[in-house]
């Protein structure tokens, strides 16, 4: 899989000046165009001047063949420059044990990354692509050059999601990027069902399936990470030039079909699924039924503790809450706020009001925009029980939430108009280590603002 599959691509940032671009377009395909007589008086410093030279013949004193045998370019170097950006560059030109070799071969980086690593030496420029960073990543942490390194890692975070958590789990556990690995598993555990179901789950390494199916915060059922499972195990199978058969999916996953906690799926789940996919043995499946069924419960090789999951944490934004006569109407008019976090965050639902005369039932479709784009949504039906408590209605998925952008929280309701309704608004509330800002939504059409009204609480997982 390319990782143009895994990211967003981004559009690379403008340069500062706009001739020395397009000599660094010319020379990305190596065009060797002969500089104008008196180049160097064009460029006004030495960056601009160096940058002449990124992949450029001229006065080159190395060659690099890069690439596997089929797929190699010829890039030319300057030794000097190579040296001042790089300490393995320096070792390789300079250092006691230098080999005067006209040509280098670099078999195990991609081209167009050794290109943009050098675009970084020459240029002082970072230019990443999606297709292209993982193996960039790779490229400037085998000739250390730590700032592009880092700023690999950080277009990694960024582009990160539910999709390519599990790839990117696996690479940078490769990497060594600690950070990068506990990014990786906040997404894992908060949107696990999403993670599961990615197309790049199948793609993971066998020592990284076994992470995730060890995982005790995993937030799933576990039907989910069987199926997860089997789907991975279908692929192996694939890559191992195996038929696929029931016998070598279970081959492929190994003691990792031990880790699966099938006695604490519902019943109903481990019957209609896990029971007839036929990788469990007849004993096996008898076993676990006694599991489910007898007071003498039978040893079991599968884990048979279910997942502690996530806790979710409440966001209260008011400070006491009321109800009059006539209030609060709901006839299809929207009731809505708008909000922003300081970190990365993901929305499981809303906390809401319900009846003050009496218990009901209320039917609720909740939204989450970011600039007008649908990024979560669900219609459920929720049941109060006449207090002033708050009852929470979910999404089907967590919704990741960047920080420092505000996205829109909206309910449309149906059910009895009489209700408690929030008072003493807040517009910045500390909720653990998270902080939320407030602001009044132009969707909200039925009274609902800081100040008062619907939506008492946001339920996120951090």
């Amino acid at each position: 899989k390319m990782a143009a599959d895994i990211f967003p691509r981004k559009k690379p940032a403008p340069s500062s000046s706009t001739t020395a671009q397009q000599y660094h377009q010319q020379n990305l395909s190596n065009n060797n165009l002969i500089p104008a007589p008196n180049w160097q008086g064009l460029y006004p410093t030495i960056r601009e001047r160096n940058a002449v030279m990124f992949n450029n013949d001229l006065m080159a004193d190395v060659h690099f063949v890069v690439g596997p045998p089929g797929g190699t370019q010829r890039l030319p170097g300057h030794k000097y420059v190579l040296a001042v950006g790089s300490s393995v560059f320096h070792a390789m030109f300079y250092g006691e044990l230098a080999e005067d070799k006209d040509e280098i071969r670099i078999p195990d980086v991609e081209p167009a990354a050794f290109l943009a690593m050098l675009k970084y030496i020459y240029c002082d420029e970072i230019d990443l692509a999606a297709d292209t960073v993982l193996a960039t990543l790779y490229a400037a942490k085998k000739y250390i050059v730590p700032h592009l390194a880092r700023a690999c890692v950080n277009f990694l975070e960024t582009s990160l999601s539910a999709k390519n958590a599990c790839v990117l789990l696996s690479q940078s556990c490769l990497f060594e990027e600690p950070d990068l690995t506990q990014r990786c598993w906040e997404v894992i555990d908060a949107q696990a069902e999403l993670a599961l179901k990615s197309e790049g789950f199948c793609d993971i390494d066998f020592q990284t399936l076994e992470s995730i199916l060890r995982r005790e915060t995993l937030n799933a059922k576990e039907i989910v990470v069987f199926e997860a499972a089997l789907n991975w195990a279908e692929v192996e199978c694939q890559r191992q030039d195996l038929a696929l058969s029931i016998e070598n999916k279970r081959k492929v996953l190994g003691k990792a079909l031990y880790l699966i906690r099938i006695p604490t799926m519902a019943l109903d789940d481990f019957a209609n699924g896990a029971a007839q996919s036929g990788v469990l043995t007849l004993n096996e499946t008898n076993d676990i039924f006694l599991w489910y069924t007898a007071a003498k419960k039978p040893e079991l090789q599968f884990v048979s503790k279910a997942r502690k999951g996530l806790v979710p944490q409440r966001c209260h934004r008011f400070q006491s809450c009321a109800y009059r006569s006539n209030q609060w109407r709901y006839r299809g008019r929207c009731d809505s706020i708008q909000f922003a976090v300081d970190k990365r965050v993901f929305i499981a639902g809303f906390g809401l009001y319900g009846s003050s005369c009496g218990s009901a039932e209320y039917s609720a479709k909740i939204e989450l925009k970011r600039q007008g784009v649908v990024l979560g949504q669900n219609l459920s039906k929720y049941f109060s029980d006449g207090s002033s408590n708050t009852f929470p209605v979910w999404f089907e998925y967590p919704v990741q939430i960047e920080p420092d952008t505000f996205y829109t929280a909206s309910v449309i309701l149906d059910g009895n108009e009489l209700s408690y309704f929030g008072q003493e608004g807040m517009t910045e509330v500390q909720c653990g280590k998270v902080t939320v800002q407030f602001q009044c939504s132009s969707d909200s059409t039925n009274g609902t603002g800081v100040q008062g009204g619907q939506i008492p609480e946001l339920i996120f997982y951090a």
